[in-house]
């Protein structure tokens, strides 16, 4: 049997909040509170009666809310994990949040282990590349119509892993929407000598949601703003 968790929310209930709520119980937790369009357009939802049993909160909601659902959240002294991406502007108001009412809140573009792993080895070829002149690169990108941002974080945060690496040319930066595909990023690398392609493909939303549940356990206790590829592999 898994360990106790405690009690969790679901802000933003669409099919990533329903596969948190599937997987939540492997995880040890119990869904006691699920907010959505219907029950918090407003932010109504967002009450000391619903959360005063609530240990931890998964926002996977819509860009617009979350630095809303954060300050709220935390003033209710509970600790966050925010899978919502597009947010990204609104970052040092969520962290003044977080910091203000003592929480821990865990962020990430994307929570699937593998793309985390792929981070890293994207880091690592834009390193070696950074000072190779004729090579140029791209970055791209392919997700499911309905999603709302585009490039969406994690593509955005691919790139900015190869500029911290040292990587000063022009990345080309595309991205395309159609169908339900649960997500391809790729980054390639071209010179008129060869090409070097690197891609992840998700084969389904299920890590995303696991990778958010495995964050929700780490948080247990904990305070201060962090990201899920840092706690990861530390």
């Amino acid at each position: 049997m898994p360990r106790d968790s405690g009690q969790l929310a679901i802000v933003g209930y669409g099919k990533m909040g329903r596969l948190i709520e599937q997987f939540a119980p492997e995880y040890g937790f119990r869904v006691a509170l699920k907010l959505d369009e219907f029950n918090n357009a407003a932010f109504e939802g967002v009450t000391a009666s619903n959360f005063r049993d609530i240990d931890v909160v998964v926002d996977f909601s819509i860009p617009a809310a979350v630095a809303e659902n954060v300050e709220r959240i935390a003033a209710l002294g509970v600790n966050i994990v925010v899978g919502t991406t597009g947010w990204q502007s609104d970052v040092e108001r969520v962290k003044a949040a977080v910091e203000r009412h003592g929480i821990g809140l865990v962020w990430s573009p994307n929570y699937s282990i593998g793309v985390n792993v792929f981070f890293r080895l994207v880091a690592e070829a834009a390193r070696l590349l950074a000072d190779e002149p004729s090579y140029g690169a791209w970055a791209w990108e392919i997700h499911h119509s309905t999603k709302k941002d585009a490039p969406s974080g994690t593509l955005l945060k691919l790139v900015e892993e190869m500029e911290k690496a040292g990587y000063a040319g022009a990345i080309s930066v595309s991205s395309n929407r159609a169908g339900g595909h649960p997500g391809t990023h790729e980054i390639g690398f071209d010179s008129a000598a060869d090409t070097i392609t690197l891609r992840h493909t998700a084969r389904s939303r299920e890590g995303f949601a696991r990778g958010a549940l495995k964050a929700a356990q780490w948080l247990a206790g904990r305070k201060g703003f962090h990201e899920f590829s840092k706690i990861l592999f530390s």
